[in-house]
């Protein structure tokens, strides 16, 4: 199937300081022809923080994509496009959160919009918290709060989590965690 699709070329239309978006020259093996968008995420990283007693801490913050505050799981872009997902993690999650953990252990990767995007971002579930110090980026403002897992399904079912990384992640995090 993949020799009925083939890209042609690659023009960059804008870099940015989070994503560069190119268009795409694509020919199909039945002679047809066209442009697709596509943009470059050099990748990201996420943490589910468990707090001794299973209430997981999440990071609500503005997002100016849907002009409004989301409640999320704490994530960040990685530093360089060749940073280990698990050094990003540790990283926001003391950032955002103000704690920090020696027991970050993989959970899922995510690709987020494979139609246009090919941003991957690696979960991790983070135990063993020890409280820090949040240290946010003078344009982030992120309230924390930790929640049950219970509360956190009833807020996805009820539209009030959306963010799909969150999502994927309590989800597998419940199942991989809770249900063996």
């Amino acid at each position: 199937m993949g020799e009925e699709v083939k890209r042609i070329g690659r023009d960059l239309v804008h870099k940015g300081a989070i994503i560069d978006v190119y268009t795409d020259h694509m020919e199909f093996s039945n002679g047809h022809h066209a442009d697709w968008d596509f943009i470059h995420h050099d990748g990201a990283a996420a943490v589910v923080p468990v707090l001794p007693d299973g209430r997981i801490l999440m990071v609500q913050q503005f997002r100016n994509a849907l002009g409004r505050e989301t409640l999320e799981i704490p994530a960040g872009k990685l530093d360089e496009p060749c940073e280990p997902w698990i050094e990003c993690a540790r990283r926001e999650l003391e950032e955002e959160t103000g704690y920090k953990s020696d027991e970050l252990n993989w959970l899922i990767t995510l690709c987020t919009t494979v139609a246009y995007c090919d941003e991957k971002i690696g979960i991790y579930v983070a135990r063993n918290l020890k409280s820090s110090k949040q240290n946010l980026d003078e344009d982030e403002f992120v309230d924390v709060k930790a929640y049950t897992l219970d509360e956190l399904k009833e807020k996805i079912y009820a539209g009030e989590i959306q963010d799909s990384k969150t999502i994927a992640a309590l989800l597998a995090y419940e199942v991989k965690y809770l249900r063996s």
